[in-house]
Formats: structure tokens, sequence, C-alpha cells
């Protein structure tokens, strides 16, 4: 049975358990563990050596489970993510066998350096927690959450993820660069890959499905659910956005916001929640004039754009 007492006291633990390794960056994990438990999945953007393979290393070791990881690279098959059937010459049938994605925490290492054909492998397991091979359709463990990380647009031998993909993803965010005291840490030895050593799994994939079925009950105001809908009306208005935010986004945010107040402790969303999410929930799902749909840089003009449309709309009193 959904509880939400026992969701916030999940989060509250996922939260000092990912924060032991990715110091200093507090926003970036509260904002990993809102697309874990809104149900969909996160993708994180930055320069390489960043911490976007150990913050999604981290979340994984304290989920428990079964953890999957794929390194993208130009030569990778679908197949080598989805997994392909194989011929047994001895009672001359055929075995499946499952590839990386089959986990209940699956790392997407580097997505944009994967060819297009092989992102669009991706589609269906994020979409519909299945993978179809030979016409056979095998469903994917539950819960299944998805953390893939990129490279910046730009790089050489990256492959941008295409609008379809982008929307896959719950949340993007970005690691940025940890201040003084946190990579004074990281230098010295007390945080980093050493201080894997000090993580255990918080809960157990049971447990995290019944949190995410708890994050779905959270109350949403009526009022909280016209202030969603406002802001999505202004992406699709706003002079600078050639692309708004679909129906698809509205219920990604809105989900996001019962995360988000999961993990601030509360049974209740409110604005505080939209605001917080609204960003890293749109940013990859709207385009403006002056970027494609992606561009989630914090000075992008699609990120500008969103900033003005927050401040500018009417927030509902209490």
């Amino acid at each position: 049975m959904a509880d939400i007492a026992s969701a916030i006291s999940l989060a509250t633990d996922l939260q000092s358990s990912v924060s032991r390794t990715v110091r200093g960056k507090d926003n970036v994990v509260k904002l990993a563990l809102v697309a874990l438990l809104s149900g969909g999945h996160l993708l994180v953007e930055d320069l390489p050596g960043t911490g976007k393979t150990l913050l999604a290393k981290s979340l994984a070791m304290s989920v428990g489970g079964r953890f999957g990881r794929v390194q993208c690279t130009p030569d990778l098959l679908p197949s080598d993510i989805t997994g392909t059937s194989v011929y047994s010459p001895a009672d001359s049938s055929w075995t499946f066998r499952p590839g990386p994605i089959f986990a209940n925490v699956a790392l997407i290492d580097e997505i944009n350096r994967a060819s297009p054909r092989t992102q669009a492998a991706l589609l269906e397991p994020m979409e519909e927690r299945q993978v179809s091979v030979d016409g056979l359709t095998h469903q994917l463990p539950t819960p299944f959450f998805c953390v893939a990380t990129q490279n910046p647009h730009g790089q050489l031998g990256t492959f941008p993820l295409p609008e379809s993909q982008l929307d896959r993803f719950a949340l993007v965010t970005s690691m940025g660069l940890p201040d003084r005291d946190a990579e004074r840490e990281i230098l010295t030895g007390n945080g980093g890959v050493d201080a894997f050593d000090t993580i255990s799994a918080v809960t157990t994939p049971e447990d995290l499905a019944l949190a995410i079925a708890a994050v779905h009950t959270v109350w949403c105001a009526p009022a909280l659910v016209e202030y969603v809908l406002d802001l999505v009306a202004a992406t699709r208005s706003h002079p600078y956005l050639e692309v708004g935010a679909s129906p698809r986004a509205a219920v990604g945010l809105l989900e996001a916001c019962r995360a988000h107040a999961v993990i601030s402790g509360r049974d209740h969303a409110t604005p505080d929640d939209v605001q917080s999410v609204f960003v890293a929930a749109l940013a990859h799902r709207v385009g403006s004039s002056g970027s494609h749909v992606g561009s989630t840089s914090a000075d992008s003009p699609t990120v500008n754009a969103l900033q003005t449309i927050l401040s500018g709309t009417s927030v509902p009193r209490p």
C-alpha cells in the first residue's frame, strides 16, 4: 500500500547516501531523486570529469537491486543494449540473452556518443518498460530507472539526441564544478571514487516501487494544477520559444512537483515545488529561436525564456 510517510523516509535515506560521494551538489542530488521517485528518467549533461558517472553509480548503489551499465561508442549496436537471441545447437533452439538494460537502475554513459540507430533502441524501454527482440516482448524489472550522461553539444564524436529521445527524460540537469571545499575533499581522498566503500543499499526495489506509487498520491490543489497549466501554456505562446511544452511534458512537470514535495518532507505539493523543478523538467523539451530543443546550459536562450515565464506568471495564494 502506498505510504507517503515511508516514501519521505526513503527519500531522506537516499539523499544522505548519495551525498556521501557527490559533494557540494545538494540541488543536483535532489533533482536526481525527483526523477527517480517520479517514475521518470534522468539525463545529466556536462563536461567530462565533473562527476556525471559518479552521481549515476552512487544512485544505483544506494537503490540496490540489479544494476546495468552501457558505455556508449559510435560502433555500439542496439543489441548490445537490449540483448539478443542466441542459438543453441544442442537442442536446436533460440534463447534470449538479456542486455544490460534489464536492470532496476541502468546507466547509459555518454549516450550522445552512440549512433542515432542505437539511441533509438532506448525509446521503447524508457517509455514502455519493455524490449521487443525478434518479435517477442520482454518486460523490464520493476522499478526501472535510466540514468544517462552526455557531453555538451559540439564536442567531437557526439550525436545530438532527437526530440523524441529527450522527451523520455523527466529531468535534465548539469553537474557544474564543485566549490573549493568540495574539491579539496576530492583531492585529499575524502570524496569521489574512494567514497564508494561507504555506500550500501538503503532500500530495495520493492520498497522503491512502493515509494514511487506513494508519490503519485501526493495532493495537488486545483489552484496548483491551474498554475502548472498557466506555465505550460506560456511556453507555447512565448515569442522566443518556437517549440512549446507538450501534454506529456505537463504531466511530467506535475509528477516532478509531487516527488519534490516528498523529498521536502510534505504530503502535498506547493508552488515552491513547481518553481524548483520547472526549468529542469522543461528545458530539454522546448526550443527557442536561438537554440535547438535540448539546449539546457544555464545561459542558453531556452533557459532564459523559461526563467522569464516563471517570474512573469502569477503564483497562486495558499
